[in-house]
Formats: structure tokens, C-alpha cells, sequence
């Protein structure tokens, strides 16, 4: 039995793949009866009220603002400057937001803070309050576990100071984890600045007791073996996306869907962050043609402040697609009528690509989608990936052909099935991630 009532603050880092694993956990933690207050930016607080997402008047999860200390014009697109703006910013504000929440219910006190990565900052004010903390890192544990090994890499020999690879080899993080590639690393394509602040973070991410990760011991069982702060409470499937959502989504396309033949539809999307070359934004546009198959395509609004790349190609039909600017994701996957995921592989499309049990066609751009690729085609074994040409292009040919491979390989079809099973089978009653969310809830308090 709980004794009490733990009171969460939880603080994510502004963008759309920390924000929706923290308020789906919020969500979980307010319906097993803990209190919880979400800190949103005053900037995407009032983003999310004109997409219409900040209907949380039927939640129990409270929500407070913070500034971010950009002006209203600045790009929100450029994470480092995000990040250095909240850095020089919010700590100073923090503690009297603490004693705000607190005054409103002096018998239900913050108990213990919960930050995405990069927002660790918060775990030291805490400290310095006696609240005790916990990380919920938005990545996979093996991501996470990557970051945790960056100063014996650095010692190794493996990776430089700047995170660079010495040279390009196969390393285990740990000799029950599957190989990675030294140039897949999840920091990959940072800048110095990301880097060192990633270094920093990992430091102050000691202050939290739990790193919580948004997986299951199925999916990655080597990764908790790097640390015994890591703890497994998902799949996080808590709540419908617009809960958080920065744009609208487009629910029409479900109608749609319901007219489609089942396993008939090709789902695109390349989360909410990720950018596609202009020339490789007008190859897929021919190949979805080509293809002759029924798809939904999203592709998000360009910000007002940039030029939008996404110009289709002149012979470009899409007559059998529907085209969205942003996607009621979970129940797309969920969908009788889909059937594959093309996909950046960011962790949460991936998770919840598995959860839909649908087979993938892995198109990573960027950082840890690298290795979330990896588990995908070499340890699940639930998709394919796309190879590019010598000029580092994904021609429409390719695309098609992996498309008609993926829809005619009915291992692959049963293999997505099964992990569905497996990994929704860690949240219900008695669940392995559903026991571990208990055991840190009565920590919390």
C-alpha cells in the first residue's frame, strides 16, 4: 500500500519527442492516483492551444508555464539555441514556480521532479530543495546506455573529445548487447556545443535516482545491464498524441482509412523534427507514385520564418494518397487497413510502430535513429532498410522494390505480430514494466 500521495513535477525539453513520452507518463502516473503538475513553455502552452491539443480539462495532470526566454520571433527550430536560452533562464525561475504549485495545496507538496534529457538542470534545483529526482530519457535504452558509456568510449580510444569516432569499427557496449557501429552513435551530427553539453548532462543526470526508460527488458535487455539506475516502464501508450500535440492533426484520414482494403495502405512520416533534401523530398513523392498503392503522407507545415522544401515534383499525381500536415499517429498504426511504416525511426514512431505490430521500411536522417534502425532489421527483425545509391541518393526503384519486399515477406508480417504481443504484454497487470512503475511510484512518494 502507498503511504501517501506523491506529488510529480515534470519538465519536459520543448520539442515534440520529449513532450509526448512525458505527459503520456503524467497520464499514467495521475491514473494510478499520484498528483502531477506538466511544465510547459509559455510558447508551445500557447502553440498547443491553437492546434487545439491542450484539452487536458478532463485530466488530472495540473499544467504551469515557464518562458524559455526566447523573443516570440525566434527559431524554435534551432535545438542549441533552445537549449542555452533554458539554461541561462529557467533555473532562476524554477524555485519560485515550486513554491507557487506547493501553496496551492500545502498538504500535497512536490515530492519528486521528472525531466526529459537536456533539462537536468531541474534535478539540481530540486536537490537543493530535498525534492528527489528521476530522468525519463525519450530515446531508447541503448541510446541512453551509449551516452552513459561516453567517458570509458572517450578512455578506450573508441571516440575523440568532441564525440568524433577514431576510426569506423564494430564495438559491444556491453557483451550481451548487439554490435554497433562507431559512426551510428546517437550524438552523431551534434556540434561541439550539443556534445559537451551532453557530457555535462550526464553528470547532473546522476542526481536522479531512476532513468527511466520508455521500453520494455524485451525489447532491449543488454542496455539495463549498463546501469542499475535504469528502469523500464513502457511501451508509453498512455494517451491519444494531441494531448501535446504542436499541430493540428488531421483526423480525416481515418475515415478514409476505413475505406481502404485491409493490409492495403503505406504509411509515411518522418516525425516532427526531421527535414528530407529537397531532391530526395521529390523522389519519394514519384515513388509513392510508381508504387500504385494506397498511402497517407505526412508532411508537416513548413515554419512561417523558412522557405518550404517540400515542393513536389511537376509529375507528381498522388491521386491513390492522402497527403495530412500532421497525423493521429497511434491509430493509423492501429489500423486494420495499414500495412507498413515508412520511417525516420525516431524512438517514439519506432515504439509505437511496434505496438501497432506493423512491419517497417527504416529511413533514419539523423542521431539515435541509427541504431533504433539497427534493432529494427537486426535484432527484431520486424523491417528492411533502404540502400542509397553512390551519390548517397534513395532512388524511387529502391524505394518500390523494398516496399514490394517488405508487403511479400510474411515472416517479417508474423515476427511484427508477435513483438506487438510481447512488448503490450509489459504493461498489463502484473507486467514487468507495470511492476517497476509501481515500485517507483512508492519510491516517489
Amino acid at each position: 500500500m502507498l503511504m501517501g500521495i506523491p506529488h510529480f513535477l515534470c519538465i519536459p525539453f520543448p520539442v515534440q519527442g520529449h513532450v509526448n513520452p512525458l505527459m503520456q507518463f503524467s497520464q499514467l502516473l495521475a491514473k494510478h492516483g499520484c498528483k502531477v503538475t506538466f511544465v510547459h513553455t509559455e510558447f508551445n502552452h500557447k502553440r498547443a492551444k491553437t492546434s487545439g491539443a491542450d484539452n487536458l480539462e478532463h485530466s488530472q495532470v495540473g499544467l504551469v508555464t515557464l518562458p524559455d526566454g526566447l523573443d516570440a520571433e525566434d527559431d524554435r527550430s534551432d535545438v542549441t539555441k533552445v537549449l542555452l536560452s533554458i539554461k541561462s533562464n529557467m533555473p532562476a525561475l524554477l524555485p519560485k514556480l515550486i513554491e507557487d504549485v506547493n501553496a496551492l495545496d500545502v498538504d500535497k507538496k512536490i515530492t519528486c521532479i521528472i525531466v526529459t534529457f537536456t533539462m537536468s538542470w531541474a534535478l539540481e534545483v530540486g536537490h537543493r530543495l530535498g525534492i528527489k529526482g528521476a530522468l525519463l530519457c525519450p530515446a531508447s535504452a541503448t541510446s541512453l546506455a551509449s551516452v552513459a558509456c561516453i567517458p570509458k568510449l572517450i578512455d578506450d580510444g573508441i571516440i575523440d573529445s568532441q564525440g568524433l569516432p577514431t576510426k569506423k569499427q564494430e564495438i559491444q557496449l556491453s557483451p550481451n548487447m548487439p554490435t554497433m557501429n562507431t559512426q551510428n552513435f546517437p550524438w552523431r551530427g551534434f556540434n561541439k556545443i550539443f556534445f559537451d553539453h551532453l557530457v555535462q548532462e550526464l553528470q547532473t543526470s546522476e542526481l536522479g535516482e531512476w532513468w527511466l526508460c520508455n521500453t520494455t527488458y524485451d525489447l532491449e535487455p543488454g542496455a539495463f545491464s549498463i546501469s542499475p539506475k535504469f528502469l523500464s516502464i513502457g511501451p508509453l501508450m498512455e494517451s491519444e498524441s494531441n494531448k501535446s500535440s504542436f499541430w493540428e492533426e488531421d483526423t480525416t484520414c481515418l475515415e478514409w482509412l476505413d475505406q481502404q482494403q485491409p493490409q492495403s495502405v503505406i504509411y509515411v512520416s518522418f516525425g516532427s523534427l526531421a527535414v528530407l533534401d529537397p531532391n530526395q523530398f521529390g523522389e519519394l513523392a514519384l515513388a509513392l507514385d510508381l508504387l500504385d498503392k494506397p498511402f497517407i503522407w505526412v508532411v508537416r507545415p513548413s515554419n512561417d520564418n523558412k522557405e518550404n522544401a517540400n515542393a513536389y515534383p511537376h509529375d507528381f499525381h498522388g491521386s491513390k494518397g492522402k497527403i495530412i500536415g500532421w497525423a493521429p499517429q497511434k491509430k493509423i498504426l492501429n489500423h486494420p487497413a495499414l500495412a507498413c511504416f515508412i520511417s525516420h525511426c525516431g524512438w517514439n514512431s519506432t515504439l509505437e510502430g511496434v505496438c501497432g505490430g506493423v512491419p517497417f521500411l527504416c529511413w533514419p536522417l539523423a542521431q539515435d535513429q541509427f541504431v533504433n534502425k539497427s534493432h529494427i532489421c537486426d535484432v527484431w527483425k520486424v523491417g528492411l532498410g533502404l540502400d542509397k545509391d553512390e551519390n548517397g541518393f534513395i532512388s524511387k526503384g529502391e524505394i518500390r522494390k523494398k516496399v514490394e519486399q517488405l508487403l511479400g515477406d510474411d515472416c517479417i508480417k508474423a515476427r511484427s505480430l508477435k513483438l506487438k504481443e510481447l512488448t503490450l504484454n509489459n504493461t498489463v497487470e502484473g507486467g514487468h514494466s507495470s511492476k517497476n512503475l509501481k515500485n517507483f511510484i512508492s519510491w516517489a512518494d
